[in-house]
C-alpha cells in the first residue's frame, strides 16, 4: 500500500535528520535490502534472434559483429526493433532515461514486450532521478518488469529540497554514478556506446542535438556485455524501486501509465520515429547483409560497480581506463581522441607527452564553451589547452552551429535540430583500432563514474570514425585552437581559428559566448574543482 503524501513528508523529514546526525556513512540505513539475483538468458539460441545471429556468427569464428551507429534516429529505431522482436528477455541499463517523446516511445515498447511475456530488467542511475514524469516507477508493478536504481538517493524528486540536503551530507557516496549505456535483446543483439535515452540523443529535438556514436553488437561479445549487466544488476548498490521511500508501485498506477503511454504513441503515429519501424527492418538487413556487420575481434572494457574500492586497491576488479590507456600507449603514428568533456589530469597528460615525444600525431576534438552543455567542466578543461598545444597536440573545439553539416553524402547533424553539442566518446588508434563507449576523457569518467565500452580491432570501423572526425574538424564546423604568436606577456595565450561568412578568421577570446559567461568560467577555473569534473 502506498504511503500518503503526509506520511512520505514525515518519513523524509525523519530521514533528513538521520542523515544529518549519521554523517557520511558508506551505505545509509534503508539501502541494504534483500533482493533476488537473476542473470541474462542462458540459451539465446532458443529465440529467433538468437538462432539467426548464432548462424551468422558461425560464419565468422573467433569474432563478433559490429555496426557503427552515427545517426541518432537509426540508433533509436534499432532499440525499438529489438524491443519489438525480443521473445524472452530485455536488459536496459542507462545513466539517463528521459520521459520525453522518444523516451515514452521506448517505455511503450518495453511495456508491450512485458505484455508478451518478455522479462524486462531496467537498471537506471539516480543522478538526475527517475521520478520526473512518473512514467518509469509504475511499470515495476507489471509482473514481468523489474526496475532497480543504482546508488539511489533516499529522498525522491517529490522532495527536491531534501534531495539537495542529502547530497551535501552524503557527497562521498552520491557523487559516485553509473554512466553505462546498454540495451540487450534475448542476449543475442545489443546496442552500447555513448547515447542516453532522450530526444536530443536521437535527433528528435528541435533545440539541441548531441553528436554521438553507438554500436550494434552481435555474436559472442553480446554475452560478455550481458555479464556486465548482471554484475551491476546483482550488486549491492542496485536497489529495487519497491524498497525505496515511495513504496510499491500500484496496479492503478500501472494502468494510468499504460493509458498515458498509449495516448502518446497515438500522438506520435505519423512521426518518423514510429513510421520507420514499419518501413526499415534493420535487424533483417543486418542478417541479410544489406546493412552489413563488421566482423572483428574486440576487447570489452568496463569498470566494476564498486569502482572506488578497486581504484583504491581495497578490492580486485575491472577498470576501463587501464585497457584504454594500454591501447593508447601502443599507438605508433596517429591518435584521435573525441570527448565532449576534456579534463585529462597529470598522468594522462604525461601519456600524451610520451606519444608526442615518439612523434605520434595526436588530434583531439571537444566542445567549445559555446557548444558545451556543461560549462563548469569547461572551467577545468581550459587549464589544459596551453599544455596540450605546447606538446604539439592538434586541438579542435566544435561550434554550436555547424556550417557544413552535410559531407560526402552523409550528415553530421539533422536538418531539423537547432544547436549542436558533441557527446561522442571515441579513440582511434593508428586508424586500425577504435574505442567506442561511455567514457569521457575527464577526471570523473576516469576516476569516479563507472563506464562501459569496446575496443574493436577493425580498420573499417576506425576509418569510419576518423572520416567523421575529419568532417567535423573542418573550419566551418570547428575552431582549431592554436598558440598565439609570442608577445611581451610572460604567459602563453591562445587563438581560435575558423570560418565566419566564408572567410578564415582568428579570434583571441572564447568565440560565440558573451563576456559575462567568459568571466564566470575564468573565475571557476581558479577553484580546486578538477577532481569532481
Amino acid at each position: 500500500m502506498n504511503a500518503s503524501p503526509r506520511n512520505r513528508l514525515l518519513s523524509s523529514l525523519l530521514l533528513g535528520a538521520a542523515l544529518l546526525f549519521g554523517g557520511c556513512a558508506t551505505m545509509p540505513p534503508g539501502l541494504e535490502v534483500p533482493k533476488t539475483e537473476s542473470t541474462a538468458l542462458a540459451a539465446p539460441e532458443t529465440t529467433t534472434l538468437g538462432k539467426r545471429f548464432a548462424a551468422r556468427a558461425k560464419e565468422h569464428p573467433g569474432t563478433s559483429g559490429f555496426r557503427l551507429l552515427s545517426d541518432g534516429a537509426e540508433s533509436f529505431s534499432l532499440r525499438m526493433q529489438i524491443a519489438e522482436k525480443a521473445e524472452k528477455t530485455l536488459d536496459v541499463q542507462y545513466f539517463v532515461l528521459q520521459q520525453d517523446d522518444t523516451g515514452q516511445l521506448l517505455l511503450s515498447a518495453l511495456l508491450a514486450a512485458a505484455d508478451r511475456g518478455v522479462r524486462v530488467r531496467i537498471l537506471l542511475d539516480d543522478a538526475l532521478g527517475i521520478d520526473g514524469g512518473a512514467m518509469i516507477r509504475p511499470l515495476s508493478a507489471h509482473q514481468n518488469i523489474e526496475i532497480r536504481v543504482f546508488n539511489p538517493y533516499l529522498t525522491r524528486q517529490e522532495l527536491t529540497f531534501l534531495r539537495g540536503v542529502e547530497y551535501l551530507l552524503q557527497v562521498g557516496r552520491l557523487d559516485y554514478r553509473m554512466h553505462n549505456k546498454l540495451f540487450v535483446g534475448d542476449n543475442a543483439i545489443a546496442v552500447t556506446g555513448g547515447r542516453n535515452i532522450g530526444d536530443e540523443y536521437f535527433q528528435a529535438s528541435t533545440e539541441l542535438e548531441f553528436g554521438d556514436f553507438d554500436l550494434a553488437v552481435a555474436g559472442p561479445m553480446v554475452r560478455d556485455l550481458s555479464r556486465t549487466f548482471d554484475v551491476f544488476w546483482n550488486d549491492r548498490l542496485a536497489i529495487p524501486v519497491e524498497a525505496q521511500l515511495l513504496g510499491n508501485p500500484s496496479l492503478d498506477g500501472l494502468a494510468s501509465t499504460r493509458t498515458a503511454l498509449s495516448e502518446h504513441k497515438q500522438k506520435m503515429a505519423s512521426s518518423v520515429y514510429v513510421t520507420s519501424l514499419s518501413t526499415g527492418d534493420q535487424i533483417a538487413q543486418m542478417l541479410s547483409g544489406k546493412r552489413p556487420l563488421v566482423w572483428a575481434k574486440a576487447m570489452l572494457a568496463y569498470d566494476s560497480p564498486d569502482k572506488a574500492s578497486t581504484v583504491n586497491g581495497d578490492q580486485p576488479g575491472h577498470l576501463m581506463w587501464k585497457r584504454v590507456a594500454a591501447a593508447t600507449e601502443s599507438v605508433k603514428s596517429d591518435l584521435i581522441i573525441v570527448s565532449p568533456y576534456l579534463v585529462p589530469g597529470t598522468s594522462e597528460l604525461e601519456l600524451i607527452k610520451k606519444l608526442r615525444d615518439r612523434g605520434v600525431r595526436v588530434r583531439i576534438l571537444t566542445n567549445s564553451l559555446a557548444s558545451t552543455d556543461m560549462p563548469i567542466v569547461h572551467a577545468g578543461y581550459r587549464n589544459y589547452r596551453v599544455p596540450l598545444l605546447e606538446m604539439g597536440v592538434e586541438l579542435y573545439e566544435v561550434r554550436r552551429k555547424l556550417g557544413e553539416p552535410e559531407t560526402k553524402g552523409s550528415s553530421i547533424k539533422s536538418a531539423s535540430s537547432g544547436s549542436f553539442a558533441l557527446h561522442a566518446k571515441v579513440f582511434v588508434f593508428d586508424r586500425e583500432r577504435a574505442f567506442v563507449g561511455s567514457m569521457n576523457f575527464d577526471r570523473r569518467s576516469l576516476r569516479i563514474n563507472t563506464e562501459l565500452g569496446l575496443i574493436i580491432d577493425s580498420p573499417q570501423v576506425a576509418r569510419e570514425i576518423a572520416g567523421r572526425f575529419d568532417a567535423i574538424t573542418q573550419p566551418a564546423n570547428s575552431y582549431q585552437v592554436v598558440l598565439a604568436p609570442a608577445n611581451a606577456s610572460a604567459f602563453p595565450s591562445i587563438q581560435w581559428r575558423g570560418v565566419e561568412r566564408g572567410s578564415l578568421v582568428s579570434v583571441d577570446q572564447e568565440p560565440g559566448v558573451k563576456p559575462l559567461k567568459r568571466s564566470w568560467i575564468e573565475t571557476l577555473s581558479l577553484l580546486p574543482l578538477e577532481g569532481l569534473l
